[in-house]
Parts: C-alpha cells; sequence; structure tokens
C-alpha cells in the first residue's frame, strides 16, 4: 500500500470485524481526514439497507475512508461517496483491463456491469437517454460489481463526519459465489474473462485517482460528466423500495446533480426527484422498458 500523501492515517488489517467502524472510531478519537482503514477479511461488514457483505478472504478489496466534511455544504456530501465511486472505477478498469466506461453506477453509488442476455458480452458507454431504453434496444442483465456505504453523523454541524465504505469483488470466480447472490453478482476476475487482478495495484491505483478527485471537490469542482456518463440506471424500470418497506414502480429519468437525488417518472406522467431509497432493476426486454 503506498504511502499517499493526502492521508492522514493509513492501516491494513488481515481481518476485522468492519472497517466502517474503526474509521468511525478514528474520527471520534480526533483523526483528521482523510484516514484509511483496509481488511483482507470482514466478519461484521455492512451493506445498504442493513445487509451483511461477506467475502472469502483475499476475494475482494475492503476499506473504509473517513472525511471531515466541514468544507463542504452538507447537501452536496453525497459527491463524497460518489467521488469514490467515480475513483474506483477508473482504477478498477485499469486494474483489469476493461475498456473505459464498462463498469458503471447504479443509483446512488454500487459499482455494477451490464451485460447482454443473449451473449454476455460486457457493455460500455454512456448510458441511453430516457426515451431509448436499457442499453439502445440490447436486453441486458445489471450485474453488482462493488458496493458503497456512506455513513454521516453531524452534518452542518460543528464537527461532521463521513465514512464511506467500499466493497469490490476483485479474484472471486463464479463457481464459488454464493448460491443466493450468484444471478446478481460478478467479479473483476469474471468481468475480465479470468485476468488476474493485483489488489495491490488496484489499491494503489484508487488512492491515486482519489487523491486528485478530492482535491478538485475540495476546490469546488465535481465530475459531474463522468457521473452522468456512468449511471446505468437512466431510462430503465424499476421498484424504488423505501426506508418504511413499501416500494412503487418508476422508469427512471436521470440523476439530480444539486441533490444527487434520482429523478423519476410516475405512472401518471409526473416527475419528482427521490434522495432517500433503494432501486431494483428489473429485467424487462429492452422493448418493454422504452419510451413512447
Amino acid at each position: 500500500m503506498i504511502e499517499a500523501a493526502f492521508l492522514s492515517r493509513q492501516e491494513r488489517f488481515d481481518s476485522v470485524g468492519s472497517t466502517n467502524d474503526i474509521v468511525r472510531g478514528w474520527l471520534a478519537d480526533g483523526v483528521p481526514e482523510v484516514c484509511l482503514a483496509v481488511a483482507d477479511e470482514q466478519t461484521a461488514g455492512r451493506g445498504r439497507s442493513g445487509r451483511t457483505w461477506v467475502a472469502p478472504p483475499g476475494a475482494a478489496l475492503l476499506l473504509s475512508l473517513g472525511f471531515r466534511p466541514g468544507w463542504l455544504p452538507p447537501e452536496r456530501a453525497w459527491r463524497i461517496p460518489a467521488t469514490v465511486s467515480l475513483a474506483m472505477a477508473d482504477a478498477a478498469e485499469e486494474a483489469a483491463g476493461l475498456p473505459d466506461g464498462t463498469i458503471r453506477l447504479k443509483w446512488p453509488n454500487d459499482l455494477v456491469v451490464e451485460a447482454a442476455e443473449s451473449s454476455g458480452e460486457w457493455l460500455a458507454g454512456a448510458s441511453p437517454s430516457p426515451s431509448e431504453g436499457p442499453a439502445s434496444g440490447v436486453d441486458t442483465a445489471v450485474l453488482k460489481l462493488a458496493g458503497v456505504l456512506g455513513e454521516s453523523d453531524g452534518l452542518g454541524g460543528p464537527d461532521p463526519r463521513l465514512v464511506v465504505g467500499l466493497g469490490i469483488n476483485a479474484g472471486w470466480r463464479h463457481q464459488d459465489f454464493p448460491a443466493e447472490l450468484a444471478g446478481g453478482m460478478t467479479s473483476l476476475h469474471e468481468a475480465s474473462r479470468g485476468r488476474p487482478v493485483d489488489l495491490a495495484m488496484l489499491l494503489d491505483g484508487f488512492l491515486g485517482r482519489l487523491e486528485v478527485r478530492v482535491g478538485a471537490l475540495r476546490a469546488g469542482r465535481f465530475d459531474l460528466a463522468d457521473w452522468n456518463a456512468r449511471q446505468v440506471t437512466t431510462g430503465r424500470t424499476v421498484d424504488l423500495v423505501l426506508p418504511d418497506g413499501s416500494s412503487e414502480r418508476l422508469r427512471a429519468l436521470g440523476v439530480d446533480a444539486a441533490s444527487g437525488g434520482l429523478v423519476v417518472e410516475d405512472g401518471q406522467g409526473g416527475e419528482r426527484t427521490v434522495v432517500v431509497g433503494e432501486i431494483r432493476h428489473l429485467r424487462l426486454p429492452a422493448a418493454a422498458g422504452a419510451g413512447v
């Protein structure tokens, strides 16, 4: 692991409960931003909506970053986990030898790849317009590559803290995927058709890109172009699951640059922006997802 100048503290662990918990403790103890914890294994890793993040030891890059985002308006704090996702997307494409744009963002911040269901080929390039449907008429599957979880405390107050946890499946082989998850996940090993992925190189590439992107964010610049281009949710019919467990079927029109929210169209043709919730992509034929 390189000694990145922008990190105030960085430690690597063989096995921990949760890297998010470690970094949260550092921030509580007064450690400045940006701090980094990396683990070969997590026994109590967390995903979105209270899920458990699981991966065999050494099969994934597991890390958490701690920020003190007093330099960013609280309504724009979402740009930090988004920046983390973009930096990892760039680094992972390089480490796995994937074409630029192969790794996409599933709102809000998860990293995915999109595959043509007929051929299994990975698709790269900008998202279609909302009227085109997924992948311009190709039936596709969206497979999760990495989960990103942001946990904040005190935003807008005198001591704001933000922890961003990320776990990206790297050397995990398809035959070893958990049966209950295999249909919706993948790894860099699988996406690259078996190319070995060096975790140290992946981490170093990520940190180098993150330093540049965080510096830009501090200077008031966020990469809206890349953020928009990598959105795989745009143009898709999705189920939106709200914190209370209720859900509704909507069409995703795009993302909102001010709030980071998902702009959706409901069944009555109205539009609104969703900032809290989880989406589930529906595997519908592209023609059924196309606009009218």
